[in-house]
């Protein structure tokens, strides 16, 4: 654990100083023709790549998945597909080690469930951060993080502390869409989310 870790302590929301274009995000996303789906669904852009390519043997078990150095990372078809997708996520593989990548899908007037997820926080050693980006939205949708509402607009790029307590209500009558990355944190993006705001 690095001495920036020990020292500072992150909030456990985000707004990174980076923004995406959502129209661009969201044409991409239409174009990848997705069934119709009930409750929540997922599209993987990014995977193991035992998944993404079938020929390929499944990695050895270990003791410790969190920081997803147990497998080698495939961009799926899915991603090859959408050339404004791919270069949001090789613009993190510049930064970092990107592992999974997904569209998060919530269908109209569901929920999730209040839960955490105990290996996705910047204070975890040996793990992996998620950054979520909001493609699709509506009025009546609401992310809240330890009870408290967290004001993600469209294209905004935001760590959210997922090892505290997270749940989603969308009591619209339109899905939400997310892009979630999630990344091993090295020196430089600790300092990137540690000095925003």
């Amino acid at each position: 654990m690095d001495v920036l870790q020990k020292t500072k302590t992150t909030k456990d929301r985000v707004k990174l100083p980076i923004s995406f274009d959502a129209e661009r995000m969201y044409k991409e996303y239409c174009a990848l023709q997705p069934k119709n789906f009930e409750y929540y669904n997922v599209i993987q852009l990014r995977a193991p790549a035992h998944l993404i390519d079938t020929t390929l043997p499944f990695p050895p078990p270990v003791t410790d998945y969190a920081d997803g150095s147990w497998t080698d990372w495939l961009d799926s078809k899915e991603l090859e597909s959408s050339p404004y997708l791919k270069s949001i996520i090789d613009s993190f593989k510049e930064i970092t080690t990107v592992t999974l990548v997904r569209l998060l899908r919530l269908a109209p007037h569901s929920e999730v469930k209040a839960h955490q997820d105990p290996t996705l926080g910047l204070e975890v050693e040996k793990s992996v951060i998620r950054l979520t980006i909001p493609i699709i939205d509506n009025d009546h949708t609401t992310f809240y993080l330890n009870s408290k509402p967290v004001n993600m607009q469209l294209g905004e790029c935001w760590y959210l502390k997922l090892t505290d307590t997270h749940s989603v209500v969308n009591h619209g009558d339109t899905e939400r869409v997310n892009l979630t990355i999630d990344m091993i944190p090295n020196k430089n993006l600790r300092t990137l989310i540690q000095n925003s705001h």
